[in-house]
């Protein structure tokens, strides 16, 4: 891949800042959804995507400026002696042959065989196998030996924040998410959520050269509605109720996440009385509701206020 600075188009000493910015601006230009059936979209949102996965990963960007990783995240080769790819362990081809070419060994005064026996640590020949040997190296690993292939590399993951209504909640309905990249995708609410409930979405996170994107993890966040909180599966509520009805009784309307209903306000109520109405609050991974808990609120109009004052004046001349 290209130097990841040069696919975003920033400079060497951008901010982090300035490296998000171009990222999720250049995304959402070249976003396979936005460009349906073009490739070369398709390829640029990848490169991208890959450019970023480097430096705006702080550590993995220090590493590529240091250059122990390139462009595709892959470790570079730095020998021992001579920086950047040079040198064999401790010393390089030419300080091995330099210390073998001596008179009387072999023509031209060195031994060629000796020189791989250097090397490879063994034997150069039929047979000659064993532990640091050719074979060893080139061939077969010794005894022992872990034949378990690398797992292929996986792009990072993406957290998001998922607001869930009481009404989505209770439907198990599909919410539409919008992801920092500007993708679009509806995440399924499953039977019976919970606050705080991480919902995955293979396959939806930060792609990655050579192996398969991450997941999206979405945190649902329930939202109660207006003067409403949530205690468990326990919807409560609170119900502004007038002077007159709370003294004779009547309907008062209520909504819910299940639609408006008339709550029936018993006479004589009070402020904080507690009416419940079961079967009206959260389900469980069952199906079953639990409830939800009217709390009265007395409200008082401007005559009642009037009525009220004559009344306890009327009151106090009569003591």
């Amino acid at each position: 891949m290209r130097d990841p600075y040069a696919v975003l188009g920033v400079a060497k000493t951008a901010s982090a800042a300035e490296i998000k910015s171009a990222y999720r601006k250049a995304a959402k230009t070249w976003h396979p959804d936005r460009n349906p059936d073009d490739a070369r979209a398709k390829e640029r949102f990848s490169e991208l995507s890959r450019a970023y996965e480097i430096i705006g990963d702080a550590d993995k960007r220090a590493k590529y400026d240091s250059g122990e990783i390139d462009a595709d995240g892959r470790e570079t080769f730095r020998g021992q002696a001579g920086g950047p790819g040079g040198g064999f362990a401790a010393e390089g081809f030419e300080d091995i042959f330099a210390r073998r070419a001596r008179p009387g060994r072999g023509q031209a005064g060195f031994d060629p065989e000796d020189i791989l026996n250097t090397m490879f640590s063994g034997g150069f020949g039929p047979g000659a196998r064993g532990a640091g040997g050719f074979d060893t190296m080139f061939g077969d690993p010794p005894k022992g030996a872990s034949r378990t292939a690398r797992k292929p590399a996986k792009g990072k993951d993406i957290e998001v924040r998922l607001p869930v209504t009481l009404e989505e909640a209770i439907t198990a309905a599909k919410v539409r998410l919008t992801l920092p990249d500007g993708r679009h995708v509806a995440v399924q609410v499953p039977a019976g959520v919970e606050e705080g409930q991480v919902i995955r979405l293979k396959g939806q996170g930060l792609p990655v050269a050579g192996g398969e994107p991450g997941d999206l993890l979405a945190k649902v966040h329930l939202k109660p509605g207006a003067d409403m909180r949530l205690d468990g599966r326990t919807i409560v509520a609170d119900v502004d109720v007038p002077l007159s009805v709370a003294v004779t009784g009547g309907k008062v309307p209520l909504t819910t996440p299940d639609g408006r209903v008339a709550l029936k306000v018993p006479a004589w109520s009070s402020s904080g009385q507690t009416l419940r109405l079961s079967g009206r609050g959260l389900p469980d991974k069952t199906g079953k509701r639990g409830d939800l808990l009217a709390v009265l609120r007395i409200v008082l109009s401007e005559d009642d206020r009037e009525k009220l004052g004559r009344l306890y004046a009327g009151a106090a001349e009569a003591r």
